[in-house]
């Protein structure tokens, strides 16, 4: 697999919550240089960051982050809010406690909602595996597939774990034909990027992985 098509599947992430425009836009620069899938940062830069790079990005940002407690409403708006100032992918974060309470449909209908105030944008659902149990990361993936979101995502990268090759075979065993998988928190070699894209991850939230790659010839097999 080469450094291009490992690179087409990433989405360089910037979350940290004392990210500064210089750290945003050093992302942005490497995006555009690197071709990434996207840039996922948090809401506050999008229409800064649109303003500056026009459609040379596709921006990613989170909804409900990182603990997904807040009220639907409010995530609702926080979409009408990012989509308004120029992102074209949500990723949201389900309400957890609410998925630990076994109030699945309730989930599922969060899920839907805010998949309808996409207006046909990407929404991709967080459900924070490292909290759950396999019969709960079961129902989730049942949930986003019936709600009709576009990706089952692991992880927040605040978590107490990040992604697992176990979660990802346990998804793609488990979603729809139509939900693909991201994989988020933790991804932390080359050797990690390959083994999820090669499970069938569309997806990768990494802040390392042009780092990790710029040692690697473009056209070049790792």
């Amino acid at each position: 697999m080469n450094k291009e098509s490992i690179l087409s599947h990433i989405d360089h992430t910037q979350l940290k919550a004392f990210a500064t425009w210089e750290d945003i836009q050093l992302l942005c620069d490497e995006a555009v240089e690197y071709k990434t899938a996207s840039v996922c940062v948090p809401q506050s830069y999008i229409k800064r960051i649109k303003e500056k790079y026009g459609d040379k990005l596709n921006v990613c940002t989170v909804v409900g982050f990182p603990l997904g407690y807040n009220s639907t409403g409010s995530k609702v708006k926080e979409i009408e809010d990012a989509l308004a100032d120029g992102a074209g992918e949500i990723d949201m974060v389900v309400n957890i406690s609410d998925v630990k309470n076994g109030d699945f449909d309730k989930v599922e209908e969060e899920i839907r909602t805010l998949k309808n105030a996409c207006k046909g944008h990407i929404l991709k659902v967080i459900i924070e595996t490292c909290y759950l149990t396999e019969e709960e990361k079961i129902a989730m993936c049942k949930a986003v597939t019936n709600a009709g979101a576009d990706y089952i995502k692991t992880s927040t990268g605040f978590g107490t774990a990040g992604a697992t090759m176990e979660d990802i075979l346990l998804f793609k065993k488990h979603i729809g034909e139509n939900v693909k998988m991201k994989a988020a928190g933790g991804v932390k070699s080359v050797e990690d990027l390959i083994a999820f894209i090669e499970a069938g991850c569309d997806r990768i939230g990494t802040s390392s992985a042009v780092k990790m790659l710029k040692g690697m010839d473009t056209k070049g097999e790792y």
